[in-house]
């Protein structure tokens, strides 16, 4: 995580607070996530290299970035985000090619037309199983998600899905389409 610099990621009034372990501002109703949040998240995902991982809810990039970090050069990371100028300035901040940021189409879920990815991970809190998701999961994929305020790590098996709790986190909500 120490190689990317969160400061990078965010607006300038919140520049100076971003040695906190703290969510921050960075506009439209979006927060850069706390950073101890992110790095129990990036646990649960157990990340490697050469990896093909969507991020669901990119918001600054700040996390995209860690996961290209984490993959290398050889992996593929996909992140998605609602809010279109979220989209240009995580665009402007991410410095590896591998990494990149798509704009969410209203009404999908994820980045269907690019799956299947090994890593999920969802920056946002939906209110039951992403099951959207879970389909764009390769086979023994892992996706990490909040929803109904837990936690969770799902992985993909050839009998369906094993799902398992990790604690009280909160989030942004995870939103389908822009109003």
């Amino acid at each position: 995580m120490r190689a990317q610099d969160r400061r990078r990621f965010l607006p300038p009034e919140v520049v100076a607070d971003h040695e906190l372990d703290a969510p921050l501002p960075i506009g439209f109703g979006q927060t850069n996530s706390q950073p101890s949040t992110v790095a129990a998240m990036l646990s649960l995902l157990e990340p490697f290299p050469g990896m093909r991982v969507l991020d669901v809810g990119s918001g600054s990039g700040w996390t995209s970035a860690i996961l290209g970090e984490l993959g290398g050069p050889d992996s593929s990371v996909s992140a998605v985000e609602l809010v279109p100028e979220l989209v240009e300035r995580s665009r402007a901040a991410i410095r590896q090619p591998w990494v990149r940021v798509h704009p969410a189409e209203p009404g999908t879920l994820g980045l269907p037309s690019l799956a299947p990815f090994d890593r999920i991970l969802v920056s946002a809190m939906a209110d039951d199983l992403p099951s959207e998701l879970v389909d764009q999961l390769t086979a023994n994929g892992v996706m990490v998600a909040p929803w109904a305020g837990v936690m969770h790590r799902v992985r993909r098996t050839d009998d369906g899905i094993d799902v398992t709790e990790h604690g009280g986190y909160r989030f942004v909500p995870l939103l389908h389409t822009r109003f």
